[in-house]
């Protein structure tokens, strides 16, 4: 059964950093397309940042500057590091990915569980 596994979320105060990995696991070939999303209570869910097969990076215009994202193709892992967090960075964040079981299969999409992300002091 295909998994992707969050994990490296908590409670920080505001200009800490934290750093989220996400984990795909099970018979899997390769992920693509991965990205973060966020959702805090009562807000819909959105796009924090994703990175392409080749690399290409995008982000919310939010979090420029201060999130990173990367991937580990080996690993099929994918991480987010967020830097100078602010209290409006609180959410649950998702990772997605688009996962291919063989080479050859069709991708289907993905998403983890979820990991809380508190900014306070």
């Amino acid at each position: 059964q295909v998994q992707l596994v969050e994990s490296g979320g908590g409670l920080v105060q505001p200009g800490g950093s934290l750093r989220l990995s996400c984990a795909a696991s099970g018979s899997i070939y390769s992920i693509n397309a991965p990205g973060w999303y966020r959702q805090a209570p009562g807000k819909e869910r959105e796009l924090v940042a994703g990175i392409s097969s080749g690399g290409i990076t995008n982000y919310a215009d939010s979090v420029k500057g201060r999130f990173t994202i990367s991937r580990d193709n080996a690993k099929n892992t994918v991480y987010l590091q967020m830097n100078s967090l602010k209290s409006e960075d609180t959410a649950v964040y998702f990772c997605n990915a688009a996962v291919y079981r063989t080479r050859w299969s069709t991708p289907l999409n993905y998403w983890g569980q979820g990991t809380q992300v508190t900014v306070s002091s």
